[in-house]
């Protein structure tokens, strides 16, 4: 950490003090400095009179103005310089004033007004120095580099002012799009959250649902067929509200120690059993390729895909089996999701709704694409397809 000079507290003081008090002490400033010749008057000088004087205070009292309205003091400041030069009174050895004005100048004013000043006072001192008695060469360069070192300044404060003026419009240039990256963000997470809601209760209601119209049919007949269906009731409703608690959970920014991940490929034996076993479709899960690694985002996907195409067979299909294809390539994961239904009305038309809507919203956050329709020996058909890693992510 640099250590601070030790004026670093009293220069970010002043920058920050209120504007019109600093001009008025700088104005004060310069009206004692060139006011010293008259409260230290040289021997035998009797050409110090009250009128010199007062063109002196015309130098300094303006500058008072010198933010408000920089290019009419700086006029006032033109005029009363040379003015005050040219009486009977001599000039001060420097021009206090005018190098406030040339600074100023340099700082606030638009460029035909900078260099209107700086060409106005250069041939001013090029004037002055001419009516002088015998001018010192070494003193007309020194008042000239005067001149140049104060409207230098001021264009240092201007750059610095400008920079400053970027850094500030950039940082909230980022401050506005680090804001909307954060309502995208949370704006897609929650659109996240409300799809795996849907696909959680979609799949657990249907398979209550079926369950619950069969349970009374075997109640008398066949008990202990009644109770399984009781069981598989339960546990659909278990494994639901486990999940809703997981994903709500993100809602309320809670820790989740020790809470299990969101399900991915590997859960696809037990969906495929429990959907098996609850609603007596037959359903079989076939592997082929060598498998590779998934994102996280991508490996929900595919299980929320399977699941709301198995819950849509359940639902809408009126089917007997279904297949739950995994086709594993270089640099993609194919699911394809078959069934032998016929739809409600016997048309094999497929399921209507939002659950297709979903599982083609799923695939295109992951970079995949889904299709749906008609299946090549009847029935409907969910193919869906996500990409993977490669063969050298797998090795490494």
């Amino acid at each position: 950490m640099s250590a601070q000079p030790w004026f670093a507290p009293l220069v970010e003081r002043v920058r920050t003090a209120n504007p019109y008090v600093v001009d008025t002490a700088l104005a004060a400033l310069v009206l004692f400095a060139a006011s010293l010749q008259w409260i230290f008057p040289d021997e035998g000088d009797d050409r110090l009179t009250w009128q010199g004087w007062l063109l002196g205070a015309a130098t300094a009292v303006p500058l008072v103005w010198r933010r408000r309205a920089p290019f009419v003091m700086a006029c006032a400041v033109s005029v009363a310089t040379p003015a005050q030069a040219l009486y009977h009174a001599p000039p001060p050895d420097l021009m206090y004033g005018g190098f406030v004005v040339l600074y100023t100048m340099a700082a606030l004013g638009t460029p035909w007004q900078r260099r209107f000043m700086l060409v106005g006072w250069t041939i001013g001192v090029t004037l002055v120095m001419t009516h002088k008695e015998s001018p010192e060469p070494f003193e007309y360069a020194f008042q000239l580099m005067s001149v140049a070192c104060a409207y230098a300044f001021g264009v240092l404060a201007r750059v610095q002012r400008a920079y400053t003026a970027e850094l500030e419009d950039r940082a909230r240039r980022l401050e506005r799009e680090r804001a909307a990256d954060t309502a995208r963000a949370t704006a897609q997470e929650r659109a996240r959250i409300a799809r795996d809601m849907h696909d959680i209760l979609a799949h657990a209601v249907s398979l209550m649902v079926v369950q619950a119209e069969a349970g009374p049919v075997v109640v008398r007949s066949d008990p202990a067929r009644a109770e399984a269906a009781f069981d598989a009731i339960a546990g659909a409703g278990r494994d639901a509200m486990a999940q809703l608690r997981r994903i709500l959970g993100v809602l309320k920014e809670e820790q989740r120690n020790g809470t299990s991940p969101q399900p991915g490929i590997r859960a696809l034996p037990a969906l495929v059993r429990q959907v098996g076993e609850s609603t007596g479709l037959r359903v079989r899960l076939s592997t082929t390729g060598e498998p590779l690694p998934l994102p996280p985002d991508t490996d929900v996907a595919a299980y929320r895909v399977v699941q709301e195409a198995l819950t849509n067979t359940v639902k809408h299909a009126y089917a007997s089996s279904a297949t739950v294809e995994l086709d594993w390539a270089e640099e993609a994961l194919t699911l394809t999701v078959t069934d032998d239904g016929a739809g409600p009305t016997g048309s094999a038309g497929g399921p209507r709704g939002h659950g297709l809507i979903g599982i083609r919203e799923r695939a295109a956050a992951c970079g995949g694409e889904a299709r749906a329709g008609r299946g090549p020996d009847g029935g409907f058909r969910v193919l869906v397809r996500l990409p993977a890693g490669d063969r050298q992510a797998a090795l490494g």
